[in-house]
């Protein structure tokens, strides 16, 4: 049982429609951050925010204009990514969905000794 070899596998974390996003808006933050994506396709995230806070919108029917405004973000958001290189994407997404606790490339280990209190008593 010792014996066990060290694996590169990670583990998917499973979460719900939140979790996705935020782990998305994530991805696009680092995106943003990442030097080796192009200087134009990053104009888009930030062009669908203005879009977003500005007063003017495409259809001004009250449900109608909310669900413009996601649409939008989503649309943004999804063709960012595809813009973006895909080795890049999928070293982030790897990052963001890793299992691993790594603190500046060392993993975060406690070291501890535990003390059954029931045996005290």
């Amino acid at each position: 049982m010792d014996n066990k070899k060290p694996s590169n596998l990670t583990v998917v974390q499973k979460g719900g429609v939140i979790h996705e996003t935020m782990n998305h808006i994530k991805l696009i933050f680092r995106l943003m951050g990442d030097p080796r994506v192009n200087i134009f396709a990053k104009v888009i995230p930030l062009g669908a925010l203005l879009y977003l806070v500005s007063p003017i919108d495409a259809i001004s029917i009250p449900v109608i204009g909310a669900l413009d405004d996601a649409a939008i973000l989503w649309l943004s958001s999804y063709v960012f990514t595809e813009l973006c290189p895909p080795e890049v994407v999928q070293e982030h997404q790897k990052a963001l969905s890793s299992n691993l606790n790594e603190v500046n490339g060392q993993d975060d280990v406690v070291d501890a000794e535990a003390t059954d209190i029931s045996d005290k008593l």
